[in-house]
């Protein structure tokens, strides 16, 4: 079931930017987000409902936004994989910056996630919590910060680059880097982040970060310690698959390239 309003005529930038917002019981925060999008800096604003259990898909058709919902929950990861493929193939979008409806990110940060992506410097920009002050103060548990740096330093030992972190929900992709990864493989959950990333730094895609910063409150959605353990799990087995995959021992699923039926029907 869709909703949307006519697109603007003309993008407002060389690159048409759309903003995706994967929602889940985002009725209470979803206003402040919206507000807070810098709307001369981004042409549409799509929000793909994952069977929230409040009114977010009811608030959100009273904003002049582009709204998806789902037949049944998909989460977190699927609901990325119908934000890109929606963005890109029926919105036309060129970059894509994921703005999480719960407010816990700052919209008004866009510009500098988008700038990089629109002048071509780069494929991907992540915010950055690490790189944007002092995060424990901001409200992150300790126990999640400590947990962020151990995974970080992995995750750059693995993948031979530096980011300062590779966790945060607040990113801009161009097409062209989703295009060359196959994201539609991806796990629906989670780690389907860190997926994206490995598999856009086994096809060379040039990642940069800029600071963020955070807030913590009681409707900003935040997984709880035990999901956050087998999180990290799943990133620690990203880390082996990729490994593989370079090696040319093993290539997962991840790492292959889409099959052609399904390029095809993504340009058709």
């Amino acid at each position: 079931m869709t909703f949307c309003y006519p697109p603007a005529p003309m993008p407002l930038h060389e690159k048409k930017v759309v903003a995706v917002l994967p929602a889940y019981n985002a009725e209470r925060t979803l206003v402040a987000t919206y507000d807070d999008i810098p709307k001369d800096w981004v042409d549409e604003i799509l929000l793909v409902d994952d069977v929230s259990r409040d009114k977010t898909v009811e608030l959100a058709r009273t904003l002049p936004i582009r709204v998806v919902v789902h037949p049944k929950n998909r989460g977190y990861g699927g609901n990325q994989k119908t934000c890109y493929r929606t963005a890109m193939d029926e919105m036309g979008g060129e970059i894509m910056v994921m703005v999480h409806p719960d407010h816990q990110y700052d919209p008004k940060i866009i510009p500098q996630l988008v700038e990089p992506l629109l002048r071509g410097d780069s494929d991907a920009v992540f915010g950055s919590r690490m790189l944007g002050g002092r995060p424990i103060e901001g409200g992150m548990p300790k126990w999640k910060y400590f947990g962020n740096l151990f995974l970080t330093g992995i995750e750059n030992a693995i993948f031979y680059i530096f980011l300062s972190e590779y966790h945060s929900g607040f990113r801009a992709y161009s097409k062209r880097y989703l295009d060359a990864v196959n994201f539609e493989a991806n796990s629906d959950d989670f780690v389907f982040d860190t997926e994206i990333i490995a598999q856009g730094v086994a096809k060379g895609m040039r990642i940069r970060e800029v600071p963020i910063s955070t807030r913590y409150f009681d409707e900003a959605s935040q997984i709880g310690f035990w999901r956050s353990v087998r999180y990290g799990l799943e990133i620690l087995k990203t880390m082996v698959l990729y490994k593989m995959h370079k090696k040319r021992i093993w290539s997962h699923p991840i790492f292959r390239d889409r099959p052609a039926t399904a390029i095809k029907t993504a340009t058709a």
